[in-house]
């Protein structure tokens, strides 16, 4: 086991038994999805369940928090909070997108574990952070590129937050590398490239075999791509082959 993933695995231990022996929630800041993974895979190992969440249904980047209500006797309540990043003036605005607002956040110096994931719409932001680091954002975040912006605390809007239009692809199995290649519009030998990279994660676990078949249900993520909603199989046309529905971020 390679040092960082045994530190990290290490201290998934302890918060597990500080839950345990405290009898209180424990929390982890925001984990990328290798880190949700190395988490997922010692699930049985720890002494308290572990339940993550980012935010939103969907989210990608999750805090973890150890403990559940059945032991503890209250629901947990997640260290997190949405902010609003809004074009001071709107008809003056650039046209912003995640990698504008991201730039923005990371040139302020801030860790991206304290930072979830962002939503863009209509040039407005709204970002899933650490209560604890939400004030200074407010403060200190003034600009977005060369848009002046104002940063404050606000609830995400539905259309955000909502699960994408369903909408139909044609693939010749259920395979993981197969409904990448059709979401993306990918040969399938680029397909195999994300799995050989470990790119490719299927509900925060990384998918080992690119041969896999999803549950209807089952978030897919693709480092470099974006994720998508396997939601099943539609139908299959005259030619034998399968519509699949699937929901795109």
């Amino acid at each position: 086991m390679e040092p960082d993933l045994r530190r990290l695995q290490n201290r998934f231990a302890e918060l597990a038994a500080r839950a345990a022996r405290q009898n209180r929630y424990a929390f982890t800041p925001f984990l990328s999805l290798a880190e949700q993974d190395a988490l997922l895979c010692m699930t049985r190992t720890l002494e308290a369940p572990v339940t993550l969440f980012g935010g939103f249904d969907g989210a990608e980047r999750r805090l973890a928090c150890f403990g559940d209500e059945s032991a503890l006797g209250y629901p947990p309540v997640f260290p997190l909070c949405c902010l609003c990043i809004a074009p001071a003036a709107q008809k003056f605005a650039a046209d912003i997108g995640h990698r504008d607002f991201l730039g923005a956040l990371m040139a302020l110096g801030v860790k991206r574990e304290t930072l979830g994931d962002i939503l863009v719409q209509n040039r407005t932001g709204w970002l899933f952070c650490l209560e604890e680091i939400a004030p200074w954002l407010c403060e200190n975040l003034t600009a977005v590129g060369r848009t002046a912006v104002v940063c404050a605390p606000s609830d995400p809007p539905e259309t955000a937050t909502a699960l994408p239009a369903p909408k139909e692809a044609v693939v010749s199995s259920e395979r993981l590398d197969g409904l990448i290649s059709a979401v993306w519009s990918l040969s399938r030998s680029r397909s195999k490239e994300y799995f050989d990279r470990e790119l490719v994660f299927v509900n925060g676990r990384l998918a080992g075999s690119p041969a896999k078949i999803p549950a209807p249900g089952d978030v897919i993520s693709v480092r470099g791509l974006g994720r998508f909603r396997y939601e099943g199989l539609s139908r299959e046309t005259r030619k034998g082959r399968l519509r699949v529905t699937v929901r795109v971020w």
